[in-house]
């Protein structure tokens, strides 16, 4: 089914490479499977960025941890107000952005955020439009608010519009640990795939649990990407190991902290093991942890010998890894780890509407571009 996944890239769109963003257009090349790639800095001297997302003029927003939004464009960047209050705490701040497929009409702009509520701290999302010239996020509105806790950490926070045109938001456990069964409680938001409507209502449509609830048992998901039939792909951090990509479909259990390939950081076991009834087993799986973040299911637009294959970043060792659904290994799916002096800390991946790979280093504070060296 991923390897049928195409996305069709925007044509006629004249891409330039974007200026004035810090230093752009430093280039380095890795070997790969698919042949020599040039690495090209698209855009640098961004702060703590988390997120980032392509307009339909080529243009990118992007999300910086400490609060800011940034549209980078040809020629220079552009800080965008209007933003929600956002609690800039441990793992905590600015996260996601998302731009939906009607943003020619619609104009809006959704983001994730870690935000005060009552006592604690959520993990909230909402929409705002992008006024005319850019500049602002109009009529922003807080359209879900996940349950509170104390800790600052294990937000999740990816936000994905489905192919039934609804929202996903993923959440983590809220740092709770394997102690805590929050994630299995379908009352709660913590460590569970949420799905909305447009308009913040929760989504009916398709669901096992109580209404917006669309899976459970995750501890902390960092990627994500809608499939055709509904569902979501996500990459998700385990313990001590057991990191993993599960597919999200309605009313499934994924384990956590009941069943993990992990184990606690003192090395004792997690629950029961890695084996329950009730409960999915991960498509693939890491042992050791990788700290995967950002997902992305590739169309092959550009490289068609990756086509189907699912890309996430390393938080932890520094590489992009890609993944082919198509070859079988111990873990679950067969691996290469795309390794360059460029690819530290990768937050998050997306195929550009060039076709080409797209990545954001935390650790440089900037994006990049992956593409044949023979395409440029």
């Amino acid at each position: 089914m991923i390897k049928s996944v195409v996305k069709t890239a925007l044509t006629g769109l004249a891409f330039a490479l974007l200026a004035g963003a810090g230093a752009a257009g430093a280039q380095g090349r890795v070997e790969t499977s698919a042949g020599p790639m040039e690495i090209t800095r698209v855009a640098a001297g961004l702060d703590m960025p988390w997120g980032f997302a392509f307009l339909p003029d080529g243009s990118l927003l992007v999300t910086e941890k400490g609060g800011r939004l940034l549209r980078l464009a040809e020629g220079g960047t552009q800080a965008i107000s209007g933003l929600p209050e956002v609690a800039v705490l441990g793992q905590g701040g600015l996260l996601d952005v998302m731009v939906p497929a009607d943003f020619a009409t619609s104009r809006e702009v959704w983001l994730t955020w870690a935000g005060r509520s009552g006592e604690g701290l959520a993990t909230m999302a909402g929409r705002g439009r992008l006024s005319a010239d850019n500049s602002r996020l109009e009529d922003f509105e807080t359209l879900f608010t996940g349950d509170t806790a104390a800790a600052s950490r294990h937000f999740g926070a990816r936000i994905v519009e489905g192919a039934r045109g609804n929202i996903f938001i993923t959440t983590g456990d809220r740092g709770t640990g394997p102690a805590g069964l929050e994630a299995q409680d379908p009352a709660l938001s913590h460590g569970k795939v949420i799905s909305i409507a447009r308009d913040g209502s929760p989504d009916v449509t398709q669901t096992g649990w109580r209404e917006g609830i669309f899976s459970i048992g995750h501890r902390n998901i960092q990627g994500a990407a809608a499939t055709p039939d509904g569902g979501l792909l996500v990459s998700e951090h385990g313990a001590k190991g057991g990191d993993e990509i599960n597919l999200s479909q309605p009313g499934e259990n994924f384990g956590w902290p009941v069943i993990s390939y992990g184990v606690n950081y003192n090395g004792t076991k997690i629950g029961s093991g890695t084996h329950a009834d009730g409960m999915n087993q991960p498509l693939h799986y890491w042992d050791p942890s990788i700290a995967p973040s950002g997902l992305m299911i590739y169309s092959g637009t550009l490289i068609p010998a990756w086509k189907g294959d699912v890309f996430t970043g390393s938080l932890k060792l520094d590489f992009i890894s890609r993944l082919d659904p198509e070859t079988p290994a111990v873990t679950g799916w067969a691996e290469e780890r795309i390794t360059a002096p460029e690819t530290g800390r990768v937050r998050d991946i997306r195929e550009g509407p060039d076709g080409a790979i797209w990545f954001l280093s935390e650790t440089a504070g900037a994006i990049y571009r992956l593409a044949p060296a023979n395409q440029g």
